[in-house]
């Protein structure tokens, strides 16, 4: 811990530095990053309250309302009443502050891009998707969403690989685990069968978040397989969305049942397929993962 904690706050002092957060005069402005992050609030939004813009950043009240006043000073700014309270008054740019937030704006949009120039395609796609990880990562529960999409390439292999990483850290499952995801997703790709087949993956700021298969076992039965979900991500309702998803897939190819294997160790995924309506067909014990588990073959009656 102490190890990560250290390289967290040494990229918070490489970064503060790196934009200029340190700097009196952001961008060659007269202004802070500060200051320039309430003109930029100001600039892209309905009109705010300075407690919206405090509440919003997080930012000390008197702080604020010292800004403002500057700013209004400076003519960029004015107050209109909001309804039938005079305490409560809407803050809008006006054209001079307009044109004082495009200056800093199209400076800062010139240093990013001088910035990814810098940059091969494959680093600028890497440092985008690293920045996305961490913004997922970090954000507060509460603003965090998610989105599916169905699988493209590269997925397979960070599909097996967090499922081995992730069973292995929490449950401490031997290296079979990494066996069969692997067969599982080389099957997928190498059988794959347009229309009756499919993987979907959710993401959560651009970062992987969990995973789900579809495939077709003949004679009118699915499976759903490898379900699992990022444990930053977990309490989002993903692990739901995607049981539902492969079952209003599979009901709309005509399959008319659907099987999985799961263990009674998984509890939160054995909670998703009962309220779905699938039932225990089978239990049985193993030793394929190191140490005795107790796996389970779960059915659904589609039609």
């Amino acid at each position: 811990m102490d190890e990560q904690i250290a390289t967290v706050r040494n990229f918070n002092r490489f970064y503060t530095r790196f934009v200029g957060a340190l700097n009196a005069r952001f961008l060659g402005s007269d202004l802070s990053l500060a200051e320039a992050r309430l003109l930029f609030e100001i600039a892209h939004g309905e009109p705010l309250l300075a407690s919206d813009l405090q509440a919003r950043l997080d930012m000390d009240a008197g702080f604020v309302s010292r800004v403002l006043a500057r700013f209004q000073t400076r003519g960029w700014i004015v107050r209109t009443r909001d309804g039938g309270d005079a305490r409560q008054r809407a803050i809008t740019l006006t054209p001079a502050g307009e044109e004082a937030f495009a200056l800093i704006d199209t400076r800062q949009r010139a240093e990013v891009t001088a910035l990814l120039d810098r940059l091969g395609p494959v680093h600028r796609a890497d440092l985008c998707a690293s920045l996305q990880s961490a913004q997922a990562l970090l954000a507060d529960y509460q603003t965090r969403d998610f989105t599916l999409r169905t699988f493209r390439a590269g997925d397979m292999g960070m599909i097996a690989a967090r499922q081995a990483i992730l069973y292995r850290e929490i449950y401490g499952w031997g290296p079979q685990i990494e066996v069969i995801a692997g067969q599982v997703t080389t099957d997928f790709l190498r059988d794959y069968k347009p229309g009756r087949e499919q993987c979907w993956v959710a993401e959560v700021g651009g970062k992987m978040a969990g995973s789900v298969f579809l495939t077709d076992e003949g004679e009118g039965l699915s499976r759903l397989r490898l379900l699992y979900v990022e444990p930053f991500a977990r309490g989002l309702g993903i692990g739901n969305m995607l049981v539902d998803t492969c079952l209003g897939f599979a009901r709309t190819r005509g399959y008319s049942a659907m099987t999985l294997w799961t263990h009674t160790i998984l509890a939160s995924a054995r909670r998703i397929y009962a309220a779905h309506g699938f039932e225990i067909v089978d239990v049985h014990t193993h030793e394929e993962f190191g140490a005795p588990v107790q796996s389970e073959t779960w059915r659904l009656e589609l039609s």
